[in-house]
């Protein structure tokens, strides 16, 4: 077939829909034409394969009646798992081991394997894949690429900008988003590949030419239950879906994060020619190495020897987390073969993703900051960022969000009472769940770090008293920890970043924290 778009009149024959598939099936497929593969029972029309996949929530095995009545041409399911009295009169029943692998293999064949004709860039990690893929971005631009983008903020190509419902998106989605990546001409895909995306195989019919690894830190524990299912999951981006002799990019040994010593180690230890080359970032030594750093608040300076000489990047990210990010995008840079000048000057250029420690512009002498940190990590690394960099005091705005992880609640307030000054809690995203109690967990942190509950007008007052306040809606506690501030102040406002909206039950509302602190900072008159 040609790499040009489908004939979804004609359709393509099943048989060459499943020819990466093993299966069964209860009948005779040669020639069987089929015009659209989907996992939602709604949007089978006549034509359709249907593939049934059990999810976190509903089973697709429960749906392939309705596929039936809505005229699918065949359905896809896993061995044994037939239901309904209508299963027994499908067209054409496709029996697989994994219907989750089988939907990936069939929407990749479909889409005529996009994939293939790009160079595919994977990006996992609990925290820094979104400013990864933005520094990406720049960086192969400026190489004279044409990169496209599939994240968490959004999905961009050649000037188009799609939102994003899922990190990774489900894998009838995403294969035909590469599609229309290819034929727009992009040249380089930037994919973050989250920890549900590749436990649920949503990446299955993709290999990737280079993957990073930025760390690994508490998070989704509500979905893979402990830490070692949580790594399990991160390595799979590099043992099952890494083309074979692609390049690891591993972030190491910055602030020491043990996870990436031990996928170093269980990477290293593959032998022949599908194993990984590996490039390790770390401080002093590795193949990308940093040898020098110079941090401040309006930006960074950082010397860093790559295969092919050593080159100075000034970034105006902050952080030290950011240095880590900087490293391992430096380090692909180096997998793409790109020269440590055209590295360095990708880098200087590009201003990192929205939402990530961005800087909401103030005349009044507060700073303010907006960031997406939501985890015990990356909270800990944004308020021991700016602590650093504080002239004044560090004054907090943060929730968690309902429905997730519970046990990192009193961790974070912990981490807020141990390094800010004022720490205002208020709702993040509560979803079903009553914004008190997940408070009150923040709380049992704090205060064991004994740090007590006080009025902000007492803490503005006497600027050298430490205390925290409870606000539960988040535009006054965004509102009232500004309009307490004092020059010299930093206001970190935590946990949404480049959100535009706040979930509160099954209601989805319009809200930026960017948007309320800047209407807030333009009220200040001194």
């Amino acid at each position: 077939m040609t790499n040009g778009p489908r004939n979804e009149t004609e359709g393509i024959p099943l048989q060459e829909l499943l020819k990466n598939v093993s299966y069964r099936a209860t009948q005779a497929i040669a020639g069987l034409p089929i015009t659209a593969v989907t996992s939602d029972s709604r949007a089978v029309k006549a034509g359709t394969l249907f593939v049934a996949v059990a999810g976190t929530a509903v089973d697709g095995h429960d749906f392939i009646d309705d596929a039936v009545r809505r005229g699918c041409t065949g359905v896809v399911l896993e061995k044994g798992r037939r239901r309904g009295p209508k299963a027994k009169t499908l067209p054409v029943c496709i029996e697989v081991a994994d219907s989750r692998e089988a939907l990936g293999l069939i929407a990749a064949a479909f889409w005529q394997e996009p994939a293939r004709r790009m160079t595919m860039i994977g990006i996992t990690g609990t925290n820094g894949k979104t400013t990864s893929a933005y520094l990406l971005e720049t960086m192969i631009r400026k190489a004279g690429g044409e990169p496209g983008v599939i994240g968490t903020v959004n999905y961009r190509y050649g000037g188009k900008v799609l939102p994003a419902a899922h990190t990774t998106p489900p894998p009838e989605i995403l294969q035909r988003l590469l599609r229309e990546m290819a034929d727009s001409g992009v040249t380089h895909v930037i994919m973050e590949v989250s920890s549900h995306a590749l436990e649920q195989k949503r990446v299955a019919g993709i290999t990737f030419d280079v993957a990073l690894f930025t760390n690994l830190s508490r998070d989704h524990l509500d979905f893979h239950g402990d830490m070692e299912s949580y790594f399990a999951s991160k390595k799979r981006l590099f043992r099952e879906y890494l083309k074979p002799g692609g390049i690891g990019v591993v972030v190491d040994a910055i602030v020491g994060d043990p996870w990436a010593g031990r996928l170093l180690a269980e990477l290293a230890g593959r032998k022949g020619e599908k194993a990984p080359t590996l490039l390790r970032c770390a401080v002093g030594q590795g193949e990308v190495a940093l040898t020098a750093a110079r941090e401040e608040l309006t930006g960074l300076t950082l010397e860093v020897a790559v295969a092919g000489g050593t080159m100075e990047i000034h970034s105006p990210l902050v952080g030290e987390f950011n240095i880590r990010n900087l490293l391992g995008v430096a380090a692909v840079g180096s997998a793409l073969g790109y020269a440590p000048a055209v590295i360095a000057a990708g880098l200087n250029e590009a201003s990192g993703a929205p939402g990530r420690l961005e800087r909401v512009a103030s005349a009044t002498g507060i700073e303010v900051f907006v960031d997406y940190a939501h985890t015990p990590d990356a909270l800990e690394n944004i308020l021991h960022t700016l602590r650093r960099l504080s002239r004044g005091r560090l004054i907090v705005v943060f929730g968690c969000g309902g429905d997730r992880d519970q046990g990192k609640r009193p961790q974070m307030g912990a981490i807020a009472g141990r390094l800010a000054d004022v720490a205002v809690i208020t709702s993040d995203n509560p979803r079903s769940e009553g914004p008190g109690a997940i408070i009150a967990a923040i709380e049992e942190g704090l205060r064991a770090t004994g740090m007590a509950r006080l009025p902000l007008a007492m803490l503005h007052s006497q600027p050298a008293r430490q205390g925290y306040e409870v606000i539960p809606g988040r535009k006054a506690a965004i509102r009232e920890a500004i309009w307490h501030a004092n020059p010299g102040d930093i206001v970190a406002i935590c946990g949404k970043g480049h959100e535009d909206y706040q979930l509160i039950g099954k209601t989805r509302l319009f809200f930026d924290d960017r948007l309320v602190a800047r209407e807030m900072l333009a009220m200040i008159r001194w």
